[in-house]
């Protein structure tokens, strides 16, 4: 098979949660360049129907949906909607995500269980709706958003989050289980672990971190709103087919320090 075509999403349906902003909408824009037809759904419907407008532009379909992930009702209405306009579910992007920073011994309980539920329930939950019908075609792709938080500790100078990175490590270990116990019907699961990236949820650990964290990253500079674009297609496409349960980490190279 020529290698353009092992990138090409042609006909595909993809499902991005958080599409509406960061680092949802850049891999919705990327699948959507690839050709695949994009739901982006999220908390803020407004932000979810500009990028869906901008999508169009493509070429591509595409629908914009509320989805609060950590409602089943929610996340059911996004699946058969998408089903319905569609006809199935190629790639899902669990990219929906939430923090809360504080030292841990002043960590509330209720913040706490906000960033699980979000992180690792709403990417638990979501995997099943969709997984379902993806386990009556056969066929399918689960990307989950995960962190380099989630595969170390973190300095608490620039970053006290306990909760982020307790769940990140989560989505991980959810990622390489969820590939071991659906390879055999089909599914490829795998993680994306990003490091810094400018988006409203990591800008102000970057400007608190300032010129630490760009000497502490091999390459020298923070993720771009392109960075991520090929790492997702890679994942979403016929390129991995050979390729489940693995991390890519996308992070400069601050992993390797």
């Amino acid at each position: 098979m020529h290698v353009m075509k092992l990138f090409d999403l042609s006909g595909k349906t993809a499902i991005v949660t958080g599409g509406g902003r960061g680092l949802g909408q850049q891999i919705a824009e990327g699948l959507a360049e690839a050709g695949a037809n994009v739901v982006v759904c999220s908390r803020k419907h407004e932000a979810c129907e500009e990028v869906s407008e901008s999508l169009k532009k493509l070429g591509v379909e595409s629908l914009a949906l509320q989805c609060d992930v950590t409602d089943p009702k929610d996340i059911k209405n996004v699946v058969d909607t998408t089903v319905e306009r569609f006809g199935r579910i190629d790639i899902l992007v669990n990219n929906s995500g939430a923090s809360w920073g504080a030292p841990v011994e002043d960590m509330p309980l209720e913040a706490w269980q906000k960033v699980m539920n979000v992180n690792v329930t709403g990417t638990f939950l979501m995997s099943q709706a969709a997984g379902k019908l993806m386990l009556e075609q056969g066929s399918g792709k689960i990307i989950n958003i995960a962190s380099v938080a989630g595969l170390r500790g973190s300095n608490p100078k620039y970053m006290d989050a306990i909760g982020y990175n307790s769940s990140k490590g989560a989505v991980i270990t959810f990622t390489k289980d969820l590939a071991v116990k659906w390879g055999p019907k089909g599914i490829y699961v795998n993680a994306i672990a990003p490091g810094f990236f400018p988006t409203k949820m990591s800008k102000v650990l970057i400007e608190k971190g300032g010129s630490d964290i760009i000497e502490r990253t091999p390459l020298r500079k923070v993720g771009t709103e392109h960075d991520l674009k090929g790492a997702a297609l890679f994942l979403a496409s016929g390129a991995s087919d050979y390729i489940t349960g693995d991390v890519v980490i996308v992070d400069g190279g601050t992993h390797a320090m």
